[in-house]
């Protein structure tokens, strides 16, 4: 068994999905799936049960994934200590964030890191930002950029860089006369919006909570994945949005929409590092961690 075939393993048994496995790994889809099938031969069981629509790992593969984040994770222990003669940290870590965060925080973090650290590469993986605590939580990313939950789970650990507003947003442009180019001035307005909204996570739950305590019960226009998506939606005239500022800042499609003075205001966002306590016994991890200012 070779460590790229664990590799392949939990690609798959993360993104359920073959094709999306083979991008990420580089590989054909057909060289994945034969990596998977001779795993299986060579373990003795099915890892997944698959079909022509779905992908699911099966309760021998889940018992499996400890053994394969455990093996690698030894694997990259043993290869910094066989080649750490020259005392320099070198290697790879990975790290998730939204496509905002990549170029507004960790930019700047990359240009401290890269001149101290020449020797250590960063995997980096963007998207939704809903998903970046998940994905360090089940071994995909040892750190992501995101922003401070409601309750931050044990295993984890949060190193605050910067915060954030959560601001409503309406278009330059309306397409709708229910789309208010000043702050409704009543429930009943309020009501006739069209919102475009996340389809889950930190900022879904606080303009939930926003709605509900000024007790209106949203029109919801559509549910998108990603910030980014929700001001390029606005930006068409589709909607009033809530993004975090620093997301707005950064869009292209800024100019193309404007805030509104929305009262009570929504508790901002506290934009941080986070990763597991267990990781930061990897001197590469640690070191990165240590890149961000208490």
């Amino acid at each position: 068994m070779n460590t790229k075939s664990l590799e392949h393993f939990l690609l798959l048994a993360r993104t359920l999905h073959f094709g999306r496995a083979s991008e990420e790994a580089n590989i054909s889809l057909s060289a994945m799936s034969r990596n998977i099938r001779q795993l299986e031969e060579e373990v003795g069981v099915s890892l997944f049960t698959r079909d022509n629509r779905s992908v699911v790992v099966t309760p021998e593969g889940k018992a499996f994934e400890h053994y394969a984040r455990e093996t690698l994770a030894k694997w990259d222990e043993v290869r910094r200590d066989l080649s750490d003669s020259s005392g320099k940290l070198q290697g790879e870590i990975s790290l998730y964030c939204s496509v905002t965060a990549s170029y507004s925080i960790l930019f700047d973090l990359l240009n401290r890191f890269r001149p101290e650290y020449p020797d250590i590469d960063i995997k980096l993986h963007t998207g939704d930002p809903e998903h970046a605590i998940s994905r360090v939580l089940s071994g995909d990313e040892e750190f992501c950029i995101a922003a401070y939950p409601a309750n931050l789970p044990k295993p984890l650990l949060f190193k605050s860089i910067t915060d954030s507003p959560l601001v409503f947003i309406a278009p330059i442009d309306p397409r709708d006369q229910d789309i208010p180019s000043e702050p409704p001035l009543d429930v009943q307005q309020w009501a006739q919006v069209p919102m475009i909204l996340s389809q889950g996570g930190i900022a879904r739950t606080r303009v939930d909570q926003w709605f509900k305590a000024i007790k209106v019960t949203p029109r919801i226009y559509a549910q998108v994945a990603g910030n980014e998506a929700i001001v390029s939606m606005v930006s068409l005239g589709l909607g009033v949005g809530v993004v975090p500022k620093i997301v707005l800042d950064n869009s292209p499609f800024a100019k193309r929409v404007q805030t509104l003075s929305v009262t009570p205001t929504l508790e901002p966002y506290e934009l941080g590092l986070i990763t597991t306590k267990r990781n930061l016994k990897n001197p590469l991890i640690n070191a990165f961690w240590s890149m961000v200012d208490s």
